[in-house]
């Protein structure tokens, strides 16, 4: 019965495993519908921002403000990539790592040096594995990511730009469309892009004080932290959703794998009695003989 311990072993493995990864799908499940409410939540600022900022937007108070400035051939430029600090979300930083590799190698085929930045235990490893010096590094971002991470992060970038030792700064990270579309994005976040107004939208008429120069001073660099924090919170709700989706399918594969276990323990305990049974009979026979 050698052959059947053995398969109640692995039948009793595969069953703890399932047990595990049912767990974290829940788990999983749970914090993707707080990280996707934070998603929606953010929103709306976001959208009053864009709406404000095209409003006020002249290019006559775009030659005043340094986020603003466009620079044609830029030379230096900072990338951001956010990952996560833990695995077992199928391909989510793998993809993540991808497409920043992706831009990385566009911007470095024109010439442009670029400063990487990277958010997550995942990423950080994989630049390191590879040789590639990073600017800076964190993991301390957790599964909740707060106004002032995304201040932490890009506050300094943006004094850079300010400063002209900078002259772009990107972001990339997973864009939350729906739990089952998470793609990786790299978006632009210095210099500001100024808003274009939705046509046939709703024209609001702003009564401006102290002026529309002082309120974009104030503007730019709160629409520029809520960039950041958007694709902060679009990320961990994308890795709950991926995590979700690779601990289903785990659990899913460990039922399968105990079918096959329990049909083939099953045949083989069938067998043995079968040949017990007929070495009773084919002793009974040689007494009788």
């Amino acid at each position: 019965m050698a052959k059947g311990r053995e398969l109640k072993g692995r039948i009793k493995s595969v069953e703890n495993t399932r047990k595990i990864t049912r767990t974290m799908e829940m788990v999983a499940t749970s914090k993707m519908k707080r990280a996707q409410d934070r998603v929606v939540s953010a929103r709306p600022y976001a959208n009053a921002l864009t709406d404000v900022i095209s409003s006020l937007y002249s290019p006559d108070l775009a030659e005043r403000f340094p986020l603003l400035r466009q620079v044609s051939a830029p030379k230096r430029v900072a990338l951001v990539v956010l990952t996560s600090n833990r695995g077992l979300a199928g391909g989510f930083n793998a993809n993540l790592i991808k497409q920043a590799r992706v831009q990385i190698a566009e911007l470095e085929k024109t010439n442009v040096k670029v400063e990487v930045h990277v958010i997550g235990k995942k990423g950080i490893g994989y630049f390191k594995y590879v040789g590639r010096e990073l600017k800076s590094s964190r993991i301390d971002v957790t599964d909740r990511p707060t106004a002032e991470n995304a201040s932490e992060i890009v506050d300094a970038l943006m004094k850079e730009f300010i400063d002209g030792e900078l002259d772009g700064v990107y972001v990339t990270y997973s864009k939350f469309n729906s739990v089952l579309n998470t793609p990786p994005t790299t978006d632009r976040v210095l210099p500001v892009t100024p808003p274009v107004a939705k046509e046939g939208g709703v024209q609001r008429d702003y009564l401006l004080f102290p002026s529309a120069e002082a309120i974009l001073t104030d503007l730019l660099p709160s629409y520029v932290r809520n960039a950041i924090y958007r694709a902060l919170v679009e990320t961990v709700a994308g890795e709950q959703a991926a995590r979700r989706t690779a601990m289903k399918n785990a659990t899913d594969n460990a039922g399968d794998i105990l079918n096959v276990l329990r049909r083939t323990y099953n045949r083989a305990r069938q067998a043995q009695i079968t040949q017990e049974i007929a070495e009773i009979v084919g002793g009974a026979a040689a007494l009788q003989g």
